[in-house]
């Protein structure tokens, strides 16, 4: 009797996984919210306070109607690593391991081996995983499998890493590097640690591992296994220099348009020396939105769509000339945190726009998770919220922050040989439905040393800068409105009190 028993228990547990969703999320690299080209549709442009870039993405703008779309997608840290160590953990970048970009000398910031990862939680779940493209969450270390004892490239200090089989998190299938920056000349890792390097447009050479993973050549897979599929597109991340960053057929499309056609944005900066690179960023964006098209192509083709969970976001946006600065990242400007968040499971998912949800970085693995089914599998020591009831119009119960928390770090203390082995908690803020916030401190002084203020809703391209003096009403709401966000991070500005005489802590 037990055995029978234990039998059909057996057989329960494989038909439950079976009946579990496959998922697949897609990231590019540097993609602002602001640039699909359904926020300027019927249906949508209502939605936002501001004008969608005037960009070509036919097959965003067919899965946003298919999609539940987030207009307030927040890349807290929005900077590549810090954010991947969110997506991946569901943890803020005091926790995750990774406290700012992933480079040879900063060895302080590295994704944690004992994290309970994403595709830890898959794995474990019985789930095939794979990982495709840009990783850039590991610190280089000379580990170069055709090279013992060296970096994988001469560059001083390396940026590219080759992440080894016991740093992989539960991914059975990779495909991957660290970050490198020639599109159409990228190279990868593969599973046994065996090296390509490519002569093609690398999101287009990503897709096509991305389709050969979904129909099993090669039998990559277990087919009775439901997979979990990320791929990291690195464009459109710079350089935006030449059709060797980007398809020519996309650049097409923007050749011949003015600056004035393209800046659509009153915030931008059109006699900056970047101005040009909008061209390549939209073609880009656009060839981007191509390659994602075969992917949504091949799930139809291959009868999957209807039990794949797919979502299109990103890790940060780009400034491009706007407010006027060269840094496309790592601030609190809408062009940069403000990330494309759309999320489909057909049958599952009501289809429309949330704009009430402000999600944060680390809310999106626990918020997977519990889509997927696997609520009860979410590691304890993740600080992200699990919104799945409200994607799936299951539940609300899940509060709602009143924003999402702006950090910034930069380097601290460096050892003998100049490696960074700290980290300094240079700006904090937040973002909320209606402001933006942002306060950096002196190293030295650990006193405010300048700030951002803006009304979102008065001034969408936040071309004002309000006076703290001024709006202390404000200031003082918002500061202890970040509060509750600082104590959910464990961040360093909540444990050490920083700005006290603002913060109410």
């Amino acid at each position: 009797m037990q055995h029978i028993l234990t039998g059909v228990l057996s057989l329960s547990a494989t038909l439950a996984v079976a009946k579990a969703p496959n998922v697949i999320y897609v990231f590019p690299d540097q993609m602002r919210n602001h640039a699909m080209g359904f926020w300027s549709e019927d249906g949508f442009r209502d939605s936002v306070n501001f004008t969608g870039d005037p960009v070509v993405t036919p097959n965003l703008n067919g899965f946003a109607k298919q999609a539940k779309v987030l207009t307030s997608c927040q890349s807290n840290f929005p900077l590549s690593s810090p954010h991947r160590g969110m997506l991946l953990t569901g943890m803020f970048s005091n926790n995750s391991g990774i406290s700012t970009n992933c480079v040879a000398n900063r060895p302080v910031s590295d994704l944690r081996d004992d994290a309970m990862c994403i595709s830890d939680v898959f794995h474990n779940a019985g789930y095939n995983c794979a990982y495709i493209g840009k990783l850039h969450a590991n610190h280089p270390t000379p580990n170069d499998p055709e090279n013992p004892g060296h970096y994988v490239e001469t560059q001083v200090p390396a940026w590219d890493a080759y992440t080894p089989p016991e740093k992989r998190h539960g991914f059975d299938y990779w495909y991957s590097y660290g970050t490198f920056d020639v599109h159409k000349h990228p190279h990868y890792w593969d599973t046994e640690g065996h090296r390509y390097d490519i002569n093609q447009w690398s999101p287009e050479h990503e897709t096509d591992k991305a389709i050969d993973y979904m129909t099993n050549k090669d039998n990559v897979r277990d087919p009775e296994k439901p997979f979990f599929m990320m791929v990291s597109y690195n464009p459109p991340h710079s350089p935006y220099r030449s059709t060797e960053d980007c398809p020519e057929e996309d650049y097409a499309l923007y050749a011949d348009k003015a600056l004035s056609e393209l800046y659509v944005r009153p915030n931008a900066d059109t006699t900056m020396a970047k101005a040009p690179s909008i061209r390549y960023y939209f073609a880009s964006v656009t060839g981007v939105d191509r390659q994602f098209g075969r992917i949504l192509h091949a799930l139809d083709s291959l009868g999957l769509a209807d039990n794949t969970l797919v979502i299109f976001s990103s890790d940060h946006g780009e400034t491009m000339c706007s407010q006027g600065t060269n840094d496309p990242k790592n601030s609190p400007y809408a062009e940069s945190m403000n990330v494309p968040m759309l999320v489909r499971l057909p049958g599952k998912i009501t289809p429309g726009i949330d704009t009430e949800l402000i999600m944060s970085s680390p809310d999106i693995m626990p918020t997977i998770l519990g889509i997927a089914g696997l609520a009860d599998s979410i590691p304890a020591e993740i600080e992200g919220r699990d919104y799945s009831g409200r994607f799936l119009g299951t539940s609300n119960v899940t509060p709602l922050r009143k924003g999402a928390l702006y950090i910034k770090n930069s380097d601290g203390n460096r050892d003998s040989l100049g490696n960074v082995i700290s980290y300094f908690p240079v700006s904090r803020g937040i973002k909320t439905d209606r402001y933006t916030l942002a306060l950096t401190i002196d190293k030295k002084t650990g006193k405010l040393k300048s700030s951002l203020l803006f009304d979102d809703v008065a001034d969408p391209y936040q071309m004002n800068n309000l006076s703290l003096e001024k709006h202390k009403d404000i200031v003082s709401e918002l500061c202890a409105e970040m509060v509750p966000l600082l104590k959910e991070a464990d961040d360093p500005w909540y444990t050490q009190k920083i700005l006290s005489e603002m913060i109410p802590y």
